[in-house]
Protein backbone atom coordinates (compact mmCIF):
# COMPACT_ATOMS: atom_id res chain seq x y z
CA UNK A 1 0.00 0.00 0.00
CA UNK A 2 1.48 3.69 -0.97
CA UNK A 3 0.11 6.44 0.98
CA UNK A 4 -0.12 9.99 0.02
CA UNK A 5 0.01 13.18 1.80
CA UNK A 6 0.23 16.91 0.15
CA UNK A 7 2.52 19.87 1.12
CA UNK A 8 2.18 23.41 -0.37
CA UNK A 9 5.67 24.72 -0.79
CA UNK A 10 6.88 28.26 -1.85
CA UNK A 11 7.29 26.64 -5.22
CA UNK A 12 4.48 24.99 -5.66
CA UNK A 13 2.83 21.72 -4.34
CA UNK A 14 4.49 18.74 -3.40
CA UNK A 15 3.61 15.20 -2.76
CA UNK A 16 4.54 12.99 -0.21
CA UNK A 17 4.87 9.15 -0.45
CA UNK A 18 5.09 6.87 2.48
CA UNK A 19 5.06 2.72 2.63
CA UNK A 20 3.67 4.03 6.31
CA UNK A 21 6.83 3.83 8.10
CA UNK A 22 9.02 5.87 6.12
CA UNK A 23 8.99 8.34 3.15
CA UNK A 24 9.35 7.10 -0.52
CA UNK A 25 8.97 10.10 -2.38
CA UNK A 26 8.53 13.67 -2.71
CA UNK A 27 7.68 15.66 -5.56
CA UNK A 28 7.04 18.83 -7.29
CA UNK A 29 3.50 17.92 -8.92
CA UNK A 30 4.30 19.22 -11.95
CA UNK A 31 7.38 17.71 -12.24
CA UNK A 32 9.02 14.77 -14.40
CA UNK A 33 8.56 11.36 -12.98
CA UNK A 34 6.30 12.58 -10.67
CA UNK A 35 4.83 9.84 -8.56
CA UNK A 36 7.29 7.02 -10.22
CA UNK A 37 6.91 3.98 -8.71
CA UNK A 38 3.61 4.42 -6.80
CA UNK A 39 0.99 2.27 -8.29
CA UNK A 40 -1.18 -0.65 -6.94
CA UNK A 41 -3.49 0.60 -3.73
CA UNK A 42 -3.01 4.42 -2.60
CA UNK A 43 -4.40 6.12 -0.16
CA UNK A 44 -4.53 9.61 1.58
CA UNK A 45 -2.86 9.56 5.46
CA UNK A 46 -1.53 11.12 7.91
CA UNK A 47 1.58 9.44 9.85
CA UNK A 48 4.31 10.61 11.53
CA UNK A 49 6.56 10.52 8.71
CA UNK A 50 4.83 13.11 6.90
CA UNK A 51 4.33 14.81 9.87
CA UNK A 52 8.57 15.13 9.99
CA UNK A 53 8.85 15.70 6.30
CA UNK A 54 6.57 18.76 6.75
CA UNK A 55 8.57 19.91 9.55
CA UNK A 56 11.77 19.52 7.60
CA UNK A 57 10.49 21.29 4.41
CA UNK A 58 9.25 24.37 6.48
CA UNK A 59 12.08 24.65 8.27
CA UNK A 60 14.11 24.31 4.83
CA UNK A 61 12.21 26.69 3.08
CA UNK A 62 12.46 29.75 6.09
CA UNK A 63 16.58 29.26 5.51
CA UNK A 64 17.25 26.85 7.86
CA UNK A 65 19.50 24.05 7.45
CA UNK A 66 17.52 20.79 9.07
CA UNK A 67 19.60 18.69 11.47
CA UNK A 68 17.24 15.84 11.12
CA UNK A 69 16.36 13.58 8.23
CA UNK A 70 12.96 11.95 7.89
CA UNK A 71 13.40 8.04 7.97
CA UNK A 72 13.78 7.17 4.03
CA UNK A 73 13.01 4.13 1.75
CA UNK A 74 14.54 4.69 -1.68
CA UNK A 75 13.18 2.44 -4.36
CA UNK A 76 15.34 1.71 -7.18
CA UNK A 77 18.05 0.20 -8.42
CA UNK A 78 21.21 -0.73 -6.88
CA UNK A 79 23.33 1.73 -9.16
CA UNK A 80 20.26 4.25 -8.43
CA UNK A 81 20.97 3.91 -4.48
CA UNK A 82 24.82 3.95 -4.41
CA UNK A 83 23.82 7.75 -6.47
CA UNK A 84 21.39 8.48 -3.98
CA UNK A 85 23.52 7.53 -0.66
CA UNK A 86 26.19 9.94 -2.40
CA UNK A 87 23.65 12.71 -2.95
CA UNK A 88 23.04 12.67 0.70
CA UNK A 89 26.71 13.31 1.51
CA UNK A 90 26.50 16.58 -0.75
CA UNK A 91 26.05 20.02 2.66
CA UNK A 92 23.83 22.14 2.30
CA UNK A 93 25.03 25.38 0.51
CA UNK A 94 27.66 22.74 -1.51
CA UNK A 95 27.36 21.33 -4.61
CA UNK A 96 29.30 18.58 -7.23
CA UNK A 97 29.10 17.78 -10.32
CA UNK A 98 27.93 14.90 -12.49
CA UNK A 99 31.32 14.14 -13.50
CA UNK A 100 32.48 14.20 -9.59
CA UNK A 101 30.02 12.00 -8.70
CA UNK A 102 30.61 9.65 -11.47
CA UNK A 103 34.67 9.29 -10.41
CA UNK A 104 33.37 8.88 -6.83
CA UNK A 105 31.37 5.78 -7.73
CA UNK A 106 34.15 4.87 -10.24
CA UNK A 107 36.81 4.71 -7.34
CA UNK A 108 34.10 2.84 -5.24
CA UNK A 109 33.47 0.01 -7.70
CA UNK A 110 37.74 0.20 -8.20
CA UNK A 111 37.39 0.91 -12.23
CA UNK A 112 38.81 3.04 -14.43
CA UNK A 113 35.57 5.14 -15.28
CA UNK A 114 32.08 5.67 -14.58
CA UNK A 115 29.43 7.57 -17.10
CA UNK A 116 28.55 10.86 -15.76
CA UNK A 117 25.46 10.09 -17.73
CA UNK A 118 24.49 7.39 -15.94
CA UNK A 119 24.83 9.34 -12.89
CA UNK A 120 22.87 11.85 -14.30
CA UNK A 121 19.64 9.11 -14.74
CA UNK A 122 20.13 8.29 -11.19
CA UNK A 123 19.72 11.97 -10.47
CA UNK A 124 17.01 12.39 -12.55
CA UNK A 125 14.94 9.56 -10.82
CA UNK A 126 15.18 10.64 -7.78
CA UNK A 127 12.09 9.73 -5.58
CA UNK A 128 12.90 12.36 -2.61
CA UNK A 129 13.51 15.39 -4.04
CA UNK A 130 15.13 18.45 -2.10
CA UNK A 131 15.52 15.85 1.16
CA UNK A 132 17.88 13.83 -1.55
CA UNK A 133 19.29 17.13 -2.71
CA UNK A 134 19.36 16.23 -6.32
CA UNK A 135 19.17 20.02 -7.17
CA UNK A 136 23.16 19.94 -5.82
CA UNK A 137 24.50 18.63 -9.12
CA UNK A 138 25.63 20.55 -11.80
CA UNK A 139 27.32 20.30 -14.98
CA UNK A 140 31.41 20.21 -14.61
CA UNK A 141 31.30 23.82 -16.02
CA UNK A 142 28.99 24.65 -13.18
CA UNK A 143 26.30 24.76 -15.30
CA UNK A 144 22.43 24.24 -14.07
CA UNK A 145 21.54 21.23 -16.12
CA UNK A 146 18.68 19.26 -15.81
CA UNK A 147 15.54 18.99 -12.67
CA UNK A 148 13.08 17.25 -12.67
CA UNK A 149 11.51 19.90 -10.76
CA UNK A 150 12.74 22.66 -13.50
CA UNK A 151 15.54 24.43 -13.31
CA UNK A 152 13.76 27.70 -12.33
CA UNK A 153 13.18 25.48 -9.17
CA UNK A 154 16.58 24.38 -8.91
CA UNK A 155 18.22 27.77 -9.15
CA UNK A 156 15.74 29.09 -6.21
CA UNK A 157 17.07 26.01 -4.20
CA UNK A 158 20.77 26.48 -4.81
CA UNK A 159 20.45 30.69 -4.05
CA UNK A 160 18.27 29.66 -0.92
CA UNK A 161 20.90 28.06 0.51
CA UNK A 162 23.88 30.26 -0.79
CA UNK A 163 21.26 33.13 0.65
CA UNK A 164 22.53 31.61 4.01
CA UNK A 165 26.17 32.40 4.06
CA UNK A 166 27.25 29.36 1.84
CA UNK A 167 29.34 29.64 -1.11
CA UNK A 168 28.15 27.22 -3.29
CA UNK A 169 30.73 25.70 -4.95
Amino acid sequence: MNYLHHYTSPLGNMTMASDGTALTGLWFDDQKYFALGINGNVAESDFPVFYETSRWLDLYFSGICPDFTPKLHLRGTDFQKMVWSILLTIPYGSTRSYREIADQIAAMREVAHMSAQAVGGAVGHNPVSIIVPCHRVLGSDGSLTGYAGGLEKKRYLLELESANGNNLA
